[in-house]
């Protein structure tokens, strides 16, 4: 077995995606609830906009079009709300834009793990009394060893963490557009086609409010 690990963080958008709140899944959210009942609302409407932007990613140009006619050079100008800057303003925004315009057919489905998001959970109570950030948890574990605590990983496995987050298209979008980082490592978890299984875990955390860490892999045995 090959093995191929991504390792990738940067905090993200700090409560800045504030008009783009919704879902257009929600009877999809509903019948994940149903069907995953380790999911909370919002961890199953994560894992229902990865689907939707893997799937339709026409769809997310549309957003992050009307998103980036908020930007005046890296500031963010949003009705109402406070004057935020970004490290690469609207030109991140518009090259994620030429990015998904460039998505010629839609991924495999994410499939919900309950293994791989309770080792999510695990990174999520470690990191939401603290202001740590990282993909290292206060017992020194990676998230390889978490997801592993609970199955087996297949094939290439990797994390992504958000901060400041609290709805499930600010977070995907946050991961797509991935203002400062330079090797878009983020949205290539979000667009890895080999991913076919994901586990996701949301909480609070002391400094940026919210988290929402996300496990991804190309297989999952749960124990």
């Amino acid at each position: 077995m090959k093995t191929k690990l991504y390792f990738i963080f940067n905090i993200l958008y700090i409560l800045i995606l504030t008009s783009f709140t919704s879902t257009d899944n929600k009877y999809q959210v509903q019948e994940q609830n149903r069907v995953y009942p380790y999911l909370s609302d919002l961890e199953a409407e994560v894992i229902s906009e990865l689907n939707l932007a893997r799937s339709n990613p026409e769809k997310y140009v549309d957003f992050l079009t009307e998103y980036s006619n908020l930007f005046i050079g890296n500031a963010l100008h949003e009705p109402g709300k406070i004057i935020l800057m970004t490290k690469e303003g609207k030109g991140a925004v518009l090259e994620a834009i030429k990015f998904l315009k460039s998505q010629k057919e839609g991924l495999p489905t994410l499939i919900p793990s309950q293994g791989m998001s309770k080792g999510a959970r695990d990174m999520v109570q470690m990191q939401e009394e603290t202001t740590h950030v990282g993909h290292i948890g206060e017992d020194g574990s990676t998230y390889v060893e978490r997801i592993s605590r609970y199955g087996t990983w297949q094939g290439s496995c990797s994390e992504n963490i958000d901060y400041g987050n609290n709805s499930a298209r600010r977070i995907v979008m946050a991961l797509i557009i991935d203002d400062g980082v330079g090797n878009r490592g983020h949205r290539k978890s979000v667009f890895n086609p080999d991913f076919r299984v994901a586990g996701v875990s949301c909480g609070n955390h002391a400094t940026y409010r919210y988290m929402c860490v996300i496990e991804y892999a190309a297989g999952y045995k749960e124990k």
